[in-house]
């Protein structure tokens, strides 16, 4: 069964065998990720004219924080609807990949 993953480093922050791609970005279910005490809350926010606000985590992974690295949409658009209680990260501070 495919799964996707993301990465800092060696370490596995996140898992799924189910997730959405919006917009070129893999969307993990909030449940797929592995330890919640690396999200650590950000005054981030962002607006897209067809998701809505997204919010920002930085992760704080083996010692390093890396700012505003994942971001989800608390309360989506209707047209987002499928993304809520969905994450996703930046691909130049987490390395996600796609696995058979």
């Amino acid at each position: 069964m495919p799964r996707a993953l993301a990465k800092v480093g060696d370490r596995i922050i996140a898992e799924t065998a189910t997730w959405k791609t919006v917009e070129n970005n893999i969307y993990f279910p909030r449940s797929a990720i592995t330890d919640d005490t690396i999200l650590q809350d950000s005054d981030r926010s962002t607006f897209c004219s067809w998701k809505g606000y997204a919010s920002y985590w930085h992760l704080r992974v083996d010692g390093q924080t890396l700012e505003n690295a994942a971001w989800y949409y608390r309360e989506p658009y209707d047209a987002a609807a499928d993304i809520k209680d969905h994450v996703a990260f930046y691909g130049d501070s987490v390395q996600i990949s796609q696995e058979p």
